[in-house]
């Protein structure tokens, strides 16, 4: 039995957020709330840009991709969070533990990658707009995406392996609602050493080196922005890469908080950190990328003359 699954446990119980009945039922219509909107917000701003021929561009397509990774990893947590408030059910395998810990980690690892490429794109585009529509073309654009998805799948699928060799003995009380590698390193009863230092180097890796190519993108753009001479020029150059900055600012904030220091530390702040990156920030992206940007608006504007006028 230890051999098949490493651990003499057979599952998991998620302490959740708080054992409050009132507090968990606030919750539960708080988060559905939320995931109803986040929901929403970027299945609509895929279909979208699906839909206008003229979001079809090189931003447009990674942000059609954001939105997916953002309803994706979503999805892997609310509904149990969800299921886990409403019914008081805090009971979870192993196997369904490591799965959702597994799809976690290759999404949110995937979107640091996205952004990074958002940010090459930006800088593209303000910075050298002759060459842009062959600097990002479609087959460029194409491996910028299927590398983000690629790095996301080696980071989970070390992550995943590093936390498989482990044995869980006594406790299996998970301090947090949801499967995430710093609380589950906790319960180990094997030397977990070597597994953070291995985890710690590929999730710095993957938060450094995305953050590296958006800063160094982002100090040339603003390098350009500098040299632009009239103040309309620099407003329309800055309001391409607002919205990409704000997402940039609130995403990394929280996940470097989380994620760059020892899994000892973790505490209750942790667990509202990623309440927040988990369930509130992919509701905020498609509202940030569509409230702040004129051609989303004008699509949408588009899109419905067309349903008004087929009527």
């Amino acid at each position: 039995m230890a051999r098949r699954n490493h651990t003499d446990t057979p599952g998991f119980i998620l302490m959740g957020l708080t054992d409050s009945e009132e507090i968990q039922l606030v919750l539960f219509m708080l988060f559905l709330l939320v995931y109803l909107v986040t929901v929403l917000g970027n299945a609509g701003l895929i279909l979208l840009i699906r839909l206008d021929l003229q979001l079809h561009t090189p931003m447009y397509f990674f942000l059609c991709h954001l939105s997916f990774l953002d309803l994706s990893y979503s999805t892997v947590i609310t509904p149990r969070t969800l299921e886990n408030l409403l019914t008081s059910t805090s009971y979870i395998s192993y196997l369904s533990c490591f799965t959702q810990m597994y799809f976690f980690v290759f999404l949110a690892a995937a979107e640091c990658f996205l952004l990074a490429s958002m940010a090459y794109d930006r800088y593209v585009a303000i910075s050298n707009p002759l060459h842009y529509p062959s600097v990002m073309s479609t087959r460029r654009c194409c491996s910028l995406v299927c590398g983000s998805y690629l790095i996301g799948f080696t980071d989970s699928s070390v992550n995943v392996l590093c936390m498989h060799r482990l044995r869980f003995c006594d406790s299996n009380v998970i301090p947090h609602f949801f499967c995430d590698t710093a609380p589950i390193l906790a319960l180990s009863c094997s030397d977990t050493h070597d597994t953070q230092i291995m985890i710690f180097i590929f999730a710095g890796s993957t938060l450094m080196l995305s953050l590296i190519t958006i800063f160094l993108s982002y100090v040339s753009i603003l390098s350009t922005i500098l040299k632009i001479s009239s103040v309309s020029g620099k407003q329309k150059a800055f309001s391409t890469c607002a919205s990409h900055l704000l997402g940039v600012t609130v995403f990394y904030g929280t996940m470097i908080f989380i994620y760059l220091k020892p899994s000892e530390s973790y505490s209750v702040k942790d667990q509202v950190a990623s309440v927040f990156y988990t369930i509130v920030i992919p509701m905020l992206n498609p509202l940030i990328y569509s409230l702040r940007n004129k051609e989303v608006k004008n699509a949408f504007i588009r899109i419905m003359k067309k349903k008004e006028s087929i009527r």
